[in-house]
This record gives structure tokens, sequence and C-alpha cells, in this order.
């Protein structure tokens, strides 16, 4: 996990150095670079794992599937829970460095330091909840972006929402995987990857279509 947390980190500030020299006439684009960017870092493991000869591991341990979540696992989740909290209580800050630079120092809120504590948090969160149950894509991109559509930009008011949202998104998409070919299970990132997917490509020409308005 502490392998897991530093690459996160380090993947998650080079990340940020790439958006810094890109100019976006969306905010919505900036996923699609992060999707980019994923699937690079993706291939470069595939590439190790196949001359390794651990294809097989690296798909069963990156696959998000509750199976795997047994006693003496899921209790590293609590560090999870931790972190998420103590986001919660800079959500405040988060939502003020979100309207800007200028905006934010303007306010005497500690622009650079709020974006990289916010930063840090992220990739704690992730690495720990990829470790323990594997990847779940698109919940982290669709769920909040939903939920700042209706309910607006106040963190504050947005993380509850948004967490109790991805939950159930979660939550329903692993009963369906476990009844569209029952005896049988699909794994829940699938399913979510199918749902995730249609929801953000919704997102997505609903920009398109806000931009060919102006």
């Amino acid at each position: 996990m502490a392998m897991a947390v530093g690459c996160a980190l380090l993947g998650t500030f080079f990340f940020v150095w790439i958006l810094r020299r890109l100019t976006f006439r969306d905010m919505i684009l900036v996923p699609l670079v992060g999707i980019m960017f994923g699937g690079v870092i993706g291939a470069a493991t595939t590439f190790f794992a196949y001359r390794a000869d651990l294809l097989q591991s690296l798909g069963a341990w990156t696959a998000g599937d509750f199976s795997g979540v047994l006693r003496g696992r899921y209790e590293l989740l609590w560090v999870a829970g931790a972190v998420t909290a103590l986001g919660y209580l800079y959500a405040d800050r988060f939502t003020v460095a979100g309207m800007g630079r200028g905006f934010a120092v303007n306010l005497g809120v500690r622009y650079d330091r709020v974006v990289n504590t916010g930063l840090v948090l992220a990739a704690v969160i992730t690495a720990v909840v990829v470790v323990t149950v594997g990847q779940i894509p698109f919940v982290s991109l669709v769920v909040p972006n939903l939920v700042t559509l209706a309910l607006g930009d106040n963190l504050r008011h947005a993380l509850p929402a948004t967490a109790l949202a991805g939950a159930l998104l979660v939550l329903l998409c692993d009963v369906a995987g476990r009844l569209v070919r029952f005896p049988y299970e699909i794994p829940v990132s699938t399913v979510v990857g199918v749902v995730g997917s249609v929801l953000f490509l919704a997102l997505l020409l609903r920009g398109g279509r806000r931009m060919g308005l102006r």
C-alpha cells in the first residue's frame, strides 16, 4: 500500500504538471486527458507485466471485485475513511480554490497549499481503495459531475451527496452483476464501466451542446 500511495502521488503531480501546460475551452475535457494519461500508464504497466509473465496477476489485482474483500483486508478501508473525513474539513477551502487562483488569494486562501493538500488526499484514498478492492472506473468522473449539476459547487454540501450517490451506484451495479448471470458473478468494475461510460458520454454531449449554444 505504501508503494501504491507513493506511485499515486507521483502520477497525480505529474498529471497536474501536464494540465498546467494545456489550455481548455471546457473543463469537461480534463477527465479525457486523464483517461489518455491513464491509458499510457496502463500500457506501460501491461508491457512490464507481459515481460514478467504477470498479466493474469495484474488483471486479477486491478479488476474491481468485492469477492476479495475479506476479513484482514477490508480494515484498510478505514484509512480511506479517515482521509475522507480530513478532506471534508477542508471542503470550504477546496470550494474557494476551485474558483481560481486570483479569487482564492484575494480571500486569503493559500491556493497552492490547498490544491496540493487536495491532490495528496485524493491520491491516498485512491491508492487504498485500489489496493483493497481494485479499480472501479468512472465513479470519480461521473458522480461528482452529476451531483455538482444538481447541487452546485459548494463542496461542504456536495461531498455527502457525492459519497452517497457513488455508493448507491456501485451497490446497484454490484447487485446487477450478481443477478445478470446468476449463479455466476460479473465483476462490479465491468458493470460500472458500462454504465459509467454511457453517463460520461451524456455529460460530454451536454457540454458540447452548451458550447454550441454559446
